[in-house]
């Protein structure tokens, strides 16, 4: 069987990373509903202004999110294809939840 990758192993390793961490995750689920000020989606990300800040800094830089000024607010949105890919993985990640949870490799134990 012949695999076909568009992007290189590093970007797409780079790109899961972006994706690793509960409060980037948390974020990006708040924005599913749609554009929000960057206290919004502290608030209801349950994150701290700083906190949230730095993710959705790190998410704009990754792609992920886009952002436009308002004067004084920012506002954040998931960019072109985020809530597509984020709502199809949402039924496989259902389906290896009990084993991804009971898994206790070492390189696994990030975020518990």
């Amino acid at each position: 069987m012949t695999q076909t990758t568009c992007a290189d192993p590093l970007i797409r390793a780079r790109f899961f990373h972006g994706l690793a961490d509960p409060s980037r995750l948390a974020i990006l689920d708040v924005l599913l509903d749609g554009e929000k000020t960057a206290g919004q989606v502290a608030s209801e990300a349950g994150l701290s202004p700083s906190n949230a800040s730095h993710h959705l800094a790190c998410l704009k830089d990754c792609g992920l999110v886009e952002a436009r000024q308002d004067w004084r607010h920012v506002h954040y949105r998931l960019a072109s294809g985020v809530a597509q890919l984020l709502e199809a993985n949402e039924a496989f990640i259902e389906g290896i939840a009990e084993r991804v949870a009971a898994c206790r490799r070492p390189e696994m134990a990030g975020g518990r």
